[in-house]
């Protein structure tokens, strides 16, 4: 019997047999949402090619799409973008409903500062409790104003400045949404718009501006800062573009086929940007055999297979600097070192209190209800490694309506004696529609 779309779809999954088989995972989420922003600024079409068709990605569209922007799939599957130059942005006539999307939400709250244009900004539950401060504060200091509901969250309603008064900001915590929000702002504003990064974070933005032309510049000094210059009242030109596969989705294949017994799991054309690639690094420092093969460069962006074996992980305690090169992958993360043979310490981790949910209280009370014995921290958490040995399942797991909580347990469930239940699916459609295909695709829901 089929659940209506409004009503939760508890899943339950149960252990696997050996995984094997070749996959490709959707196209990188973070990517997906700046080709569609920055093809809509450009003059002229500009084409993307594996771009990820989650729900998150599909509201960056519609939302630019209420704004003048002309957007098409065609029937291949390439995605056809006729912009509207920057400065070209139109009033949107409804308010633009972001669903579960925080990246959609914070980088278009940054497009639309430098535009005379006012717009609403709605989203699902989940989102609705996302603080939005971190964005609203700088663009403020740009000429924005913003009308909030209490706690700086959605619905809100914002008024962009045009002239924008462009900013010199030093980021006070790691954030790679916060730094593209000021740049894609700088784009409309005169003069230089300048972001210091004192931890570097993911650099999409950075590498799709200068690919579609606008003039940027990085600057690394020596304690490892950023600092980024864009200089405003850009031209961006059209362009082709083909998205890498995700490696926040990735993460979920790779981390079933280290778990499962007897695995061994081909993962094609992951995207392998050093920002991103930081949980390749711990699964290894764990004893995990990961080895990337056809290392290429697709559309400015490094790119690769991975190769990923079954075995036997030990427990780690990784540097709290390198959270930002796999923040999305920690809750996966927290699901090998579970299974690990020792005690894992993860610190450094607030950025996880403010994501879909709380990502450290939800997966550690969803750890001990499989079997798991955890401490939480106010900036991380504390796992013992059950040094190999099934997972003894449970659930429901309540997973916030997070569809990272929620992949991370159903991986959990394929190395489980009695089965993990998610109290609810639907929310995996935001960013991996395609997560439980692919799962039976290499043999673990036979």
């Amino acid at each position: 019997m089929t659940q209506p779309d409004d009503q939760p779809t508890p899943t339950t999954f149960r252990a696997a047999p050996a995984l094997a088989g070749s996959v490709t995972v959707p196209g990188d989420k973070s990517i997906s949402h700046r080709s569609l922003m920055l093809s809509a600024l450009a003059v002229g079409e500009s084409r993307v090619e594996g771009l990820l068709e989650g729900e998150d990605v599909l509201a960056t569209a519609a939302a630019m799409r209420a704004m003048g922007a002309q957007i098409d799939r065609d029937a291949e599957g390439i995605w056809h973008v006729h912009g509207v130059g920057v400065g070209g942005l139109l009033q949107p006539d409804t308010a633009l409903d972001m669903g579960n999307s925080g990246t959609s939400t914070r980088l278009l709250m940054g497009l639309l500062a430098s535009h005379d244009l006012t717009a609403t900004f709605t989203g699902d539950p989940s989102l609705s409790k996302r603080p939005m401060a971190r964005v609203t504060e700088p663009l403020s200091r740009m000429g924005a104003s913003f009308t909030t509901s209490p706690g700086e969250r959605l619905p809100l309603t914002m008024r962009g400045a045009c002239p924008a008064v462009p900013l010199d900001y030093r980021l006070p915590v790691a954030s790679a949404q916060v730094k593209s929000a000021i740049l894609l702002a700088g784009l409309n504003a005169p003069g230089i718009t300048r972001v210091v990064e004192p931890v570097p974070t993911r650099d999409h933005s950075e590498r799709m501006l200068r690919g579609f032309g606008a003039d940027i510049s990085v600057d690394t000094e020596a304690d490892g800062t950023r600092i980024i210059s864009l200089v405003g009242e850009a031209e961006l030109k059209p362009q082709q573009i083909i998205v890498p596969g995700d490696p926040s989705s990735a993460a979920f294949p790779m981390v079933a086929a280290l778990l499962v017994p007897g695995s061994r799991v081909t993962i094609g054309n992951v995207g392998l940007n050093a920002t991103r690639a930081g949980l390749i690094d711990l699964l290894r420092e764990m004893g995990g055999a990961i080895e990337i093969v056809n290392a290429r460069e697709v559309g400015g962006e490094p790119v690769g297979d991975l190769i990923v074996s079954a075995s036997a992980l030990t427990g780690v305690e990784p540097d709290p600097a390198r959270a930002p090169s796999m923040i999305d992958e920690y809750p996966v993360a927290f699901i090998a070192a579970a299974l690990a043979q020792g005690r894992s310490i993860f610190r450094g981790l607030e950025e996880l209190r403010v994501k879909e949910s709380d990502r450290i209280t939800t997966m550690a009370k969803g750890l001990r209800a499989i079997g798991v014995t955890v401490e939480e921290l106010e900036d991380g958490i504390i796992i013992e490694g059950r040094g190999g040995a099934p997972f003894p399942g449970g659930g429901p797991i309540a997973t916030k309506l997070d569809h990272r909580i929620a992949m991370s347990f159903a991986v959990a469930g394929l190395v489980s004696r009695a089965g993990v239940t998610i109290d609810d699916m639907r929310p995996v459609a935001t960013s991996f529609p395609t997560f439980v295909p692919l799962l039976r695709a290499i043999g673990a829901l036979e």
